[in-house]
């Protein structure tokens, strides 16, 4: 495919319901476990994968091929709707619309997104340790041990050149070693061998 023709395809979701429900089935999983890594309960996961696909709908005609694939673009959308989540929280403010959408949400809904809550867990605690990095090192750490994406593509999700991304690859794996060691857990050993 080529770069003009994989921005077209974004392009669509934009307008096109069809290939906006083609994209959401083909993404919706990844970004259901992206969420879940970063967030303990259901309803603000539900509530902020929904915000990840309006905002892909809202952006989609700002997609570039040249930056990186479609996966690594909603990654960003993704990470973006998580920092205004989180500012929004830390000024203690509570969207209307969060209310309305828990009563979108069936019990069989609340149930799957409370099985992968509890399956992405251990990963949460893992997250918990990531607080301690850097903000530019914890994003590419997450895109590439958590997400899956390589080096090359994180760093263009992140708008940063592949030396800084593999840099501060390095650096968040070597401080998080260190957080993650038994003496620094006061005696938990927490498996580091999850990063790849």
């Amino acid at each position: 495919m080529t770069r003009a023709s994989e921005e077209q395809d974004v392009a669509r979701i934009g307008r096109d319901p069809a290939a906006f429900e083609a994209f959401y089935r083909e993404h919706v999983d990844l970004i259901q476990r992206f969420i879940a890594r970063r967030v303990g309960d259901p309803m603000r996961a539900a509530d902020l994968a929904a915000d990840v696909f309006l905002a892909a709908i809202e952006s989609a005609h700002t997609y570039r091929a040249a930056r990186g694939g479609p996966t690594g673009w909603l990654f960003g959308v993704a990470r973006n709707v998580l920092a205004a989540e989180r500012r929004r929280h830390a000024r203690g403010l509570r969207a209307e619309s969060r209310v309305a959408g828990r009563a979108l949400v069936d019990r069989d809904d609340i149930a799957l997104i409370e099985e992968r809550i509890d399956a992405e867990s251990q990963s949460r605690r893992l997250y918990q340790a990531m607080d301690e990095l850097a903000e530019g090192e914890r994003a590419v750490l997450e895109l590439v041990a958590l997400d899956g994406l390589a080096v090359t593509d994180a760093a263009k999700a992140l708008g940063i050149r592949p030396t800084a991304a593999r840099v501060r690859l390095h650096r968040a794996r070597r401080q998080l070693q260190h957080h993650l060691r038994p003496d620094a857990t006061d005696g938990v050993a927490a498996p580091v061998e999850v990063l790849p």
